[in-house]
């Protein structure tokens, strides 16, 4: 009787605290509404650490919903005017030192760019985490003083490029402050930090993000964003191919 008493309080007790955790849905409609705008327009600076070098990356991007961005780039001055255009899976690059557009698609879209710990396919997405994957919070852990949700993800759908991820979001702000990306078999590809979060309008949104290629060796790619605008009319012709010679 005494054993018998013992599992059911056990029982009990892990039952509350799992009745502690929010719904993994739900948490997810949280860090999108922060997350994910209908349309950005944001200026970006990209700092690659290699080496034995690092060098910057500026750039100006527009993106409309899930499936349109447009990318033009800054600086340095050999890399000036370099425009990428994707829409739906595909993906145009425009360079003006060749005065040619080439089409990157399929697997070459997880290709580095330019050196960088961030594949195009990370540069130029913007999917929403609902809707894509499902849901689990496992747990808690305090992340530089934040306390966070543990929360274990697993893709609904074949064609997105991280098939498992973890998060550790803030329980305050609904924002991940840390994230590892899985491929379906289970290897580590990559992990960020998020951090420099700031109040943008009625969300939360991180203004510094290091990002780490865990199949590589390096220090990793911090992508910093200098300035940013959710929800602004862009016109339509921005994301079309005319648009990469302009």
């Amino acid at each position: 009787m005494k054993k018998l008493i013992t599992i059911l309080l056990l029982t009990c007790s892990l039952m509350t605290v799992s009745a502690q955790y929010p719904d993994g849905k739900q948490l997810l409609e949280r860090i999108d509404r922060n997350m994910s705008s209908e349309n950005r327009i944001f200026t970006s600076s990209m700092i690659i650490y290699g080496r034995r070098t690092t060098h910057t990356v500026k750039m100006k991007t527009w993106t409309a919903g899930e499936k349109k961005s447009f990318t033009e780039y800054l600086f340095p001055a050999r890399e000036q005017g370099t425009k990428m255009l994707k829409l739906e899976e595909q993906l145009w690059i425009y360079s003006p030192s060749t005065d040619r557009i080439i089409q990157i698609a399929g697997h070459m879209l997880r290709q580095s760019v330019m050196g960088s710990d961030l594949s195009y396919e990370d540069l130029m997405e913007d999917n929403r985490l609902e809707g894509q994957y499902d849901a689990k919070v496992t747990g808690t852990e305090v992340i530089d003083g934040n306390q966070c949700w543990v929360v274990e993800l697993k893709a609904v759908v074949p064609e997105i490029a991280y098939q498992g991820m973890k998060l550790w979001v803030d329980q305050e702000r609904n924002i991940p402050l840390r994230e590892e990306m899985y491929a379906k078999g289970g290897t580590l590809l990559k992990r960020t930090e998020l951090s420099d979060v700031q109040r943008i309008g009625n969300r939360w949104y991180p203004r510094k993000i290091l990002f780490r290629d865990m199949l590589r060796d390096g220090k990793g790619t911090e992508f910093l964003i200098e300035d940013i605008e959710f929800n602004v009319q862009i016109p339509e012709h921005i994301f079309s191919k005319a648009s990469l010679k302009k």
